[in-house]
Parts: structure tokens; sequence; C-alpha cells
């Protein structure tokens, strides 16, 4: 019993210590959200480790829009504040440059 309380507690410090852990780019932040949505839905976790993985997720995601909307920043520097859709020609053209 003693063994499983302190098993719990150390599960408990690693969520804890995962969650307000800073992936290295946008990224693997992502890969590892996919991983974390795959254990999910696979139901293999414990409740406890749903609930980790829930939150470590959670801080995924907001990681992943503060990096979208840095880069959405950006890209209005960069282009005068008009953000201009690209033309299906343009979107073909850059498909056939990297094949």
């Amino acid at each position: 019993m003693t063994q499983n309380v302190g098993q719990k507690k150390r599960n408990a410090e690693a969520a804890q210590a995962a969650v307000h852990s800073t992936p290295a780019s946008y990224e693997a932040a992502l890969s590892e959200l996919e991983e974390l949505v795959a254990r999910m839905e696979s139901g293999a976790l414990s409740l406890e480790d749903s609930l980790a993985a829930y939150r470590r997720g959670a801080a995924l995601v907001t990681h992943c829009q503060q990096q979208l909307e840095t880069v959405e920043q950006q890209v209005r520097v960069l282009d005068g504040e008009i953000l201009q859709p690209l033309s299906t020609t343009e979107v073909k053209r850059s498909a056939d440059a990297n094949e």
C-alpha cells in the first residue's frame, strides 16, 4: 500500500512537471499532443493518468496557439498589416516547386 501511495505521488509530481515544461518547437508540441490524444482515445490510461494527459494537452494547445499568434503577428508586420489570401495559382506553383 505504501509503495502504491509513493508511486502515485511520483506520478503526480512528474505530471505536474510535464504540464509546465515548454516544448522545443511548435512541431514538437503538436506531435506530443497527437500522441496524448491517441493514448487517451485508446482507453488504456487510468483516471489519474487521463487527468494528467488532459492537463498536459491543454498546456500544449495553449503553447501552439501562442506560437501561431506570434507567427501571425510577424507575417502581418512583414506584409504591412494586409494579409492577402494566396490565389489557387500561387498555391499550385508552390506545391509544384516542392515536388
